[in-house]
């Protein structure tokens, strides 16, 4: 498991925008993670975040919670019940599929969350599309679509098999605006859940 300095788990994350207290834990572990993408701006490759237990890792492993800022809370304050780690860089040129296929976490990782850009079509649109292109193909119309819209989604899933997504599109980007649930993106949320298989 390996952490990068730019983690959404940090001592200075911003307040403003902490997600409601009576979220789910694994709510407030993606809602945090695609606060912390939307600091970072559009136009941003995918980045995978290894998921842990809070208490576990600041029992376990100190030094790494200390880093995260983790250990210096108050006693009794809240503190996630998650905290999302964020992995290297998914190497350039690999599909994604490809990628998540490659992945084995260790037993420490309770979940894991993926964020991601994406075009989308509304429903309207979906009758238009032609049959028989290629992934490459269709990607390209799509990019071409005078209906399309740029969405990022975050996608987190536990090893219990648990589920939760969010999505915040380009022209709506307020965190007031990101939509949540567990099958708003079933494909991506199998692909994850599949790197935890033994």
């Amino acid at each position: 498991m390996s952490s990068n300095a730019g983690s959404p788990s940090h001592p200075d994350r911003p307040e403003a925008g902490t997600p409601p207290m009576a979220a789910s834990p694994l709510t407030r572990a993606v809602l945090e993670i695609d606060e912390y993408a939307s600091g970072l701006g559009w136009d941003q490759p995918a980045r995978l975040f290894a998921l842990v237990d809070t208490a576990k890792l600041r029992s376990q492993e100190p030094a790494l919670a200390a880093q995260l800022g983790l250990d210096d809370a108050a006693p009794g304050a809240s503190v996630p019940s998650y905290t999302p780690i964020e992995q290297d860089e998914l190497p350039a040129g690999t599909a994604l599929d490809e990628f998540l296929a490659t992945i084995a976490w260790p037993s420490a990782v309770t979940g894991c969350a993926l964020t991601v850009e994406r075009l989308m079509l509304p429903p309207s649109a979906e009758g238009s599309v032609p049959h028989g292109m290629s992934e490459k193909q269709l990607a390209k119309w799509v990019a071409k679509h005078p209906e399309r819209q740029e969405v990022r989604m975050t996608v987190a899933v536990l090893r219990d098999g648990a589920r939760e997504s969010a999505v915040r599109l380009r022209e709506k980007d307020s965190p007031t605006e990101v939509l949540t649930g567990p099958d708003l993106v079933p494909g991506l949320a199998e692909a994850l859940a599949a790197t935890f298989a033994d």
